[in-house]
Formats: C-alpha cells, structure tokens, sequence
C-alpha cells in the first residue's frame, strides 16, 4: 500500500478502509415533529370535542374506515401530538369555584425547587416560565378566597420571591384544551374608513 492520498489506492484497498458497519443509529437523532394532515386534525378535533368516542364513529365523522383512525391515533400518541385522553371536570361542581392567575415575581430566576413543590396542590392548574415582569405564572382553582391567600402564603414562603399579583377571573368565556386547528391566514381587523 501506498502512503499518498486515498486516490492513490486500489478500489480493492479503498473497500478494505470501508466500514462495513451501518453507524445510523451511532448519530444522535433530532426528534422529528410529525406530519399531521388534515385527517389528523379532525380526529384531534373530534377526539378533543370528546375523547370517549369509538374508532367507528370517529371514522364517521372524519370520513375513514374505523381501523384507519385506530391506526391514526396509534401513531399519533406515539409521537406524542396527543399527549393522554382526560375527563374535562368542572371546577365548581367540585366545589372549587375561584379561578385565579398567580403572576409571580422572583429575584433571579424564579423556578426554584422549593416553588416547584407548591405544586403538589391540587388547587394548582398550570405553571408557566414566563417573559416579562414576572418569572412565573400559575393557574390556580380554589374553594375561596380564603383559601387562594392560604395559597399566596405558600408562594410567598418561598425564598427569592419578591411579590406576586393575582386576577380573578369573574366569568369565563373561552376554556379549551390545546386545538388541532391553526390558522392559515389571520383577517385585517383594522377599522374600515
């Protein structure tokens, strides 16, 4: 063999250098987002209008065989567009009737470990990482008002939390899950001379 460039080899000495391994799988791979068509998003629709439905009525309703849509929402849990199937519960019924949205106000950065323990209550909804003049937003669902500042008093036993600012919601309009819709092209809503 020779010690020049690879040109200076044989295609017989070249092939020996070859790995004959396949090393795809050494390569970390990027995870991909799956492709969901317009199929996909009406079962999503349909599952998130009421995920108790059977395959054969789904397949009604989106216009597929119903082992189509089996084999649909398979792949789509496996990729993980649908993340579980949850029973939608009313807050009142239950006898937690206050909706309110926590902002907390934090010096550094605001999730600690020690504020990530609040939420093991169930009173708590939703923790968001949020940019702007808070660090952290919680949707929070108590019994009363008594019960949102017993909440408060948790977040503020944290330490490094500088503040926080509550709203109650008094009536809500709009509660939905995440939709499996998107808009394509949004309207002018400037107002017309």
């Amino acid at each position: 063999m020779k010690n020049a460039g690879i040109g200076d080899y044989s295609s017989a000495e070249r092939q020996m250098y070859r790995m004959d391994k396949n090393t795809e799988d050494l390569r970390q791979r990027r995870a991909q987002r799956p492709v969901i068509d317009v199929f996909d998003r009406r079962i999503l629709a349909a599952l998130a209008a009421d995920s108790s439905q059977s395959y054969a009525r789904l397949g009604e309703s989106v216009g597929l065989s119903a082992p189509a849509v089996h084999e649909r929402v398979r792949r789509l849990k496996q990729s993980g567009a649908i993340k579980g199937v949850h029973a939608a519960l009313d807050g009142a019924a239950l006898g937690k009737p206050l909706l309110a949205f926590v902002h907390v106000e934090a010096a550094g950065w605001g999730k600690s470990e020690r504020l990530m323990q609040v939420l093991r209550f169930p009173e708590v909804e939703e923790m968001h990482s949020v940019a702007g003049d808070a660090s952290v937003l919680f949707k929070v669902r108590t019994a009363s008002p008594q019960a949102l500042e017993a909440f408060l008093a948790q977040i503020h036993a944290v330490p490094g939390v500088t503040g926080t600012r509550s709203y109650i919601a008094l009536s809500t309009y709009l509660e939905r899950p995440v939709q499996a819709g998107v808009t394509e092209s949004w309207p002018d809503l400037r107002p017309q001379d």
